[in-house]
């Protein structure tokens, strides 16, 4: 038997020279190995060839990670991408129903960045292409030609909503500091889902499940980096990892209202 729950963390689909390939940021699998206090199992985006009734019995708990491709606007109503966008359909079609199934079966879900992005898709929500093209609203990118601590150092505030799990990890803090490399947010929040914090703009950060089952939190900033560095994203992954030890332990199933409400979103 086991004795540290094990997470899938979900892959990009990309080209590595001449190959097809299914990768995953070191960061994301240090923070699960280190944080987490878990163990890894990177799961390639291969859409139904590798069904959620294959994945979900097995693991412990997803992370669904950051990525540099953008989900495709069809699959929440937008308008077609500018060209030269980056997409994953393969990423697309493997990661959708899988949060979509394990969320209706109480797995423990951490969403981050796109994964963030998908969660609200998933509920039927929408998202801004081009967060910095929205009046009103302010670039949340980075500099890509800064160095990595550059990039990801903290850039702005985010607002705590109170009483929410985010406020509760941050220490009942009204407010936090998070880095911000991402085009996309959301637009129209998904139906069934709480925001947790909010951009000094108005842009939602964080959001959860109403009626989980199970931890189930998506950020839009990278807690992955340098976690340890910092004591919101360090709550972050060990509450992460202490969920899904207690699913290890129980495989409890979630409750049949919730499950039925979430396969039909």
């Amino acid at each position: 038997m086991r004795n540290k729950p094990l997470v899938g963390i979900s892959a990009d689909r990309t080209m590595l020279g001449a190959h097809l390939s299914h990768v995953v940021g070191e960061k994301y699998i240090a923070a699960i190995v280190d944080g987490s206090q878990a163990l890894a199992m990177l799961l390639p985006a291969l859409g139904e060839r590798q069904s959620a009734e294959d994945v979900l019995p097995i693991v412990d708990g997803l992370l669904f990670t950051g990525s540099y491709s953008n989900v495709e606007p069809h699959r929440y109503g937008g308008h077609p991408s500018a060209p030269g966008t980056l997409h994953d359909a393969a990423r697309d079609a493997t990661t959708l129903p899988l949060m979509r199934a394990a969320l209706a079966a109480g797995v423990p879900v951490l969403a981050i960045c796109r994964g963030f992005q998908e969660m609200n898709v998933v509920f039927g929500g929408s998202l801004h292409q081009s967060v910095h093209a929205v009046a009103g609203m302010n670039d949340h990118r980075e500099n890509k030609h800064d160095e990595l601590d550059a990039q990801y150092a903290a850039s702005h505030s985010i607002t705590l909503m109170r009483g929410g799990l985010l406020q509760r990890l941050a220490g009942n803090a009204h407010e936090a500091r998070v880095n911000s490399l991402h085009g996309q947010g959301i637009e129209r929040l998904g139906v069934g889902l709480t925001a947790e914090a909010i951009a000094p703009d108005g842009l939602i950060e964080a959001l959860s499940v109403n009626d989980a089952c199970a931890f189930a939190l998506g950020v839009q900033w990278h807690p992955e980096w340098k976690y340890a560095d910092d004591p919101l994203s360090t709550a972050i992954f060990r509450t992460f990892g202490d969920a899904c030890r207690d699913r290890m332990r129980t495989k409890t199933g979630c409750g049949a209202a919730f499950a039925s409400a979430a396969m039909q979103v």
